[in-house]
């Protein structure tokens, strides 16, 4: 059902599987379980993050709402659930010294042509020029880069496509990286396996940081798309576009980057409110 009818992301359907399986461990068969059942769940969960409760709680809910649909289930016992208030936490980002820092080794790598090296050069480019998330990144088939037009094409979350724009830098770096590409495969960045893994990207983010005379524990590819988001923001853009660029679904995932523009925010007061300065303005 979440695959077929929510569209589901891969990485979605694994975690709740998880979810679930880990709280039938705890108390045996989840079609069978009663309230009291659940309810003793909250205490398994005492030691873990809010937010991990609140996850591990949907998914279960989402499961009994599912019984009582296909009528499995005359009951529905979730409300015994805990339900935490998780807070979402406020993005790791870089700032724009760090990021300048980051890109300079890439680029100085690349300019020894090494393909790997400019491999990097252009999946970085994506990470921050265009907000891509990891996993779109490493599975972009090679035709989502047209040739006459400065979009990517983009399948995200729950298979919705998306026009990303690319940056002149960015598709400088991926003419580089497509005149030594490996032909014969359908992604953009191939692997023996099939493409390139997500976490290889992590780990390949991490080293090129740590190069770069950055902390790795600071940088990583969502990082990346953090700093995209937040410079974006930073420079004038309206939320409503950095929701599109971003694909998210609900506006109140972008807003958490507002908190960043604070600076931003009271030079604006400071500048233009009426009592600015100590002087009544007419």
């Amino acid at each position: 059902m979440l695959a077929a009818e929510r569209g589901a992301a891969a990485n979605t359907l694994a975690a709740y599987k998880t979810d679930l399986e880990s709280a039938e461990a705890r108390i045996g068969s989840l079609a069978r379980a009663d309230r009291a059942a659940l309810g003793a769940l909250a205490g398994a969960w005492a030691m873990l993050a809010p937010s991990t409760v609140a996850r591990k709680s949907s998914a279960l809910r989402q499961f009994y709402a599912f019984l009582t649909d296909e009528g499995l289930r005359d009951d529905d016992p979730s409300s015994a659930l805990p339900r935490p208030v998780a807070r979402r936490p406020l993005p790791k980002i870089l700032s724009h010294d760090e990021v300048e820092r980051f890109f300079a080794q890439a680029e100085m790598e690349a300019n020894a042509d090494r393909p790997g090296a400019v491999r990097m050069l252009a999946l970085i480019e994506l990470l921050y020029g265009s907000g891509l998330r990891a996993t779109e990144l490493v599975a972009l088939p090679v035709n989502a880069v047209p040739r006459d037009a400065p979009f990517l094409t983009v399948t995200g979350k729950g298979s919705q496509q998306r026009m990303v724009p690319v940056s002149a830098r960015a598709r400088q770096a991926l003419s580089r990286w497509l005149e030594i590409w490996p032909s014969g495969s359908r992604y953009l960045f191939p692997s023996p396996g099939k493409h390139l893994t997500r976490i290889r990207l992590y780990q390949l983010v991490k080293e090129l940081a740590l190069r770069a005379g950055l902390d790795p524990a600071k940088v990583s590819p969502h990082v990346l798309r953090h700093a995209f988001a937040t410079h974006l923001l930073e420079g004038g853009a309206d939320l409503r576009v950095l929701q599109t660029l971003l694909g998210h679904a609900d506006i109140a995932t972008t807003q958490i980057y507002t908190h960043v523009d604070a600076a931003r925010l009271v030079a604006l007061v400071n500048e233009r409110h009426p009592l600015a300065g100590g002087e009544r303005r007419p």
